[in-house]
């Protein structure tokens, strides 16, 4: 089984081979794809710019052998924007567009950002899955547990939950693992439902919160909540924070509900 490094290595020659142990139902996960789009936009990027936000679409499944790409739409003093693609022979099954900035002196400087909720230490937390035979096969490559909320299929009056997620690869660091992971979870829509049903991630708008996403053990704390699921879409709110309750990200994400 290929580890997330070796993947993202491979990824920075142009192509990655996607295995049964890092899809979910027919395609490769999401989180994933956004890491291997950043894979390829990150080589186009100055060297004096750092990512501040990201819009990925999932366009359609991506299995086995995917190429990369990535070309330059803008680049001015201070910001760069870059597009990036993983594609198969079908087509462009992921797109996404990057936007690069380097630091700029303002008079603007303050955090009302929400704080993490009040939750165990990863040591005191149960198994996000537990024995369930139903886990996507990419989750065999993390850890996570459950924090707060429900679990899927809980038929819980909240579409809320909050994860400890991090690699099992001890090599995974930085901002691409940080994107890997921030769209492991489930959707939080999939608590109130009371059984299986399929659901499919349409796209995922982030901003980067931190310079230095770096945290205790790799592990991250995420909360996932859905304010509105209606007409077949939930429409999606995420916060990511460090082991520190620094924010490393924040994002929201629309997703077609097919049940």
């Amino acid at each position: 089984m290929p580890k997330f490094t070796d993947l993202m290595a491979e990824a920075a020659q142009g192509q990655a081979t996607i295995t049964d142990e890092w899809m979910q139902g027919r395609t490769t996960y999401g989180g994933l794809s956004a890491a291997l789009c950043y894979a390829a936009a990150r080589t186009k990027r100055p060297e004096n710019m750092l990512l501040r936000s990201a819009q990925i679409a999932f366009v359609g499944p991506a299995s086995g052998v995917v190429q990369l790409s990535a070309d330059v739409l803008r680049q001015g003093k201070s910001a760069c924007y870059v597009t990036a693609d993983v594609y198969t022979d079908a087509g462009i099954a992921t797109r996404g567009t990057f936007v690069f900035g380097a630091a700029r002196k303002s008079h603007l400087d303050f955090n009302r950002l929400p704080e993490p909720p009040a939750i165990a230490q990863p040591e005191e937390t149960p198994r996000f899955f537990g024995d369930s035979k139903q886990a996507p096969g990419f989750t065999q490559n993390f850890d996570m547990l459950l924090a707060a909320g429900h679990p899927p299929m809980a038929g819980a009056e909240e579409a809320d939950m909050s994860l400890w997620m991090r690699h099992l690869d001890e090599k995974a660091a930085g901002l691409i693992a940080l994107l890997a992971i921030g769209d492991a979870p489930p959707p939080a829509a999939m608590a109130v439902m009371k059984e299986p049903g399929r659901i499919s991630s349409m796209n995922w708008s982030i901003d980067i919160l931190t310079n230095d996403p770096v945290t205790r053990d790799r592990w991250y704390l995420a909360q996932h909540k859905s304010p509105r699921t209606a007409d077949g879409y939930s429409h999606q709110q995420m916060m990511m924070w460090n082991t520190e309750g620094v924010p490393m990200m924040a994002g929201q994400q629309t997703i077609a509900v097919f049940s």
